[in-house]
């Protein structure tokens, strides 16, 4: 099965990001993401705006995926699709035309779990990234997710470490709600941290035993501190926002490292791989680059396109599943919670 070339159509439709790649094995050959503009006015993502634009754009993207790929639909080898977790709506869209896609061309069918897909993002053959060797720990951090894994084999992957409640992207876009910030916030909170004072406003870290996070009381203490601030300086977040943004990511990034340092105490594994929306953070990132030198770690950040969500990721993870003939048939179904 590996002596020929191999052709993935990957499609992934979990949120509200419409996206189709096509890969030859694991190089990436197109990536077309279609992001969904009109959840901006609500401060949000709707659902049912998310499953209606969805349907607009899954025809036009994958054409222009297949189109950027330089190859005919009828050369593809099979077709991946995210099963979830997710909006359901969303993934109901995306398993549909995979469905009929698959049927239509008689070529296996291949679902993928969107955060498995996120850890092997950094197996996709691409100049400049070196791929992780197994066993290593994927920190894998989004708006619905906070977890570390051990990541044994490409299938074989154990959560060792998990939010018991708010994800770490529901932190960020909460403090930039708070802050009026539009939205998705969680890159302008980012983006004003980079001028800011990270030690400008001291926030508590919670106490969270073993691997396991919280970020619920964080996002309370933030709300509490800027509504004290704000009565009696009415102009205080004008005046200070890339303080109190660089302050609240300062200690976010305590939380998920010193998470980290216990978890490769723990497992004695120093090769490190983030995942995940908020990966594409560059406070996370830089601080991961500043670890290989402090603890000796080897840390491995995909490439920006790869972070937040993408096609070519459950391309990868297709692919994968491909070699190992894990394919499914008609009746599966899609899922709004998912384990590994």
């Amino acid at each position: 099965m590996q002596s020929e070339a191999v052709f993935i159509l990957a499609i992934e439709s979990s949120c509200d990001d419409t996206a189709a790649a096509v890969l030859k094995n694991d190089k990436v050959l197109s990536n077309v993401v279609a992001n969904q503009l009109i959840h901006q006015q609500y401060g949000g993502v709707v659902p049912e705006l998310a499953s209606r634009a969805h349907q607009q754009n899954i025809v036009p993207v994958i054409d222009a995926a297949i189109k950027k790929s330089g190859i005919d639909k009828s050369q593809l080898t099979a077709v991946a699709f995210t099963q979830g977790p997710g909006l359901l709506g969303s993934l109901l869209v995306g398993s549909s035309f995979a469905k009929s896609l698959a049927l239509a061309l008689n070529i296996p069918l291949i679902a993928v779990n969107h955060m498995h897909a996120h850890i092997l993002a950094h197996f996709i053959d691409e100049e400049g990234f070196e791929k992780p060797e197994f066993p290593f720990l994927a920190l894998t951090i989004s708006g619905g997710h906070t977890q570390i894994v051990k990541v044994n084999d490409f299938f074989h992957l154990e959560i060792i470490g998990e939010t018991t409640d708010d994800a770490v992207g529901e932190a960020f876009d909460k403090t930039a709600k708070i802050l009026g910030l539009p939205y998705p916030g969680g890159p302008l909170v980012d983006k004003h941290a980079q001028s800011g004072n990270p030690k400008a406003f001291p926030f508590t870290k919670p106490k969270v035993p073993g691997l396991d996070f919280s970020f619920s009381g964080l996002k309370t203490q933030i709300l509490y501190f800027v509504q004290k601030n704000t009565t009696a300086n009415p102009n205080f977040i004008a005046e200070n926002i890339d303080d109190i943004c660089a302050s609240v990511q300062h200690i976010i990034i305590k939380i998920l490292m010193d998470k980290l340092k216990l978890a490769v105490a723990q497992t004695g594994i120093k090769q490190i791989a983030i995942g995940g929306g908020v990966s594409a953070n560059s406070g996370i990132r830089n601080t991961l680059i500043e670890a290989r030198e402090k603890y000796g770690w080897k840390t491995f950040i995909p490439k920006f396109e790869y972070t937040t969500d993408n096609a070519a990721m459950i391309g990868i993870a297709g692919y994968q599943k491909y070699l190992h003939e894990k394919f499914n048939d008609a009746s599966v179904v899609s899922k709004a919670r998912i384990e590994f």
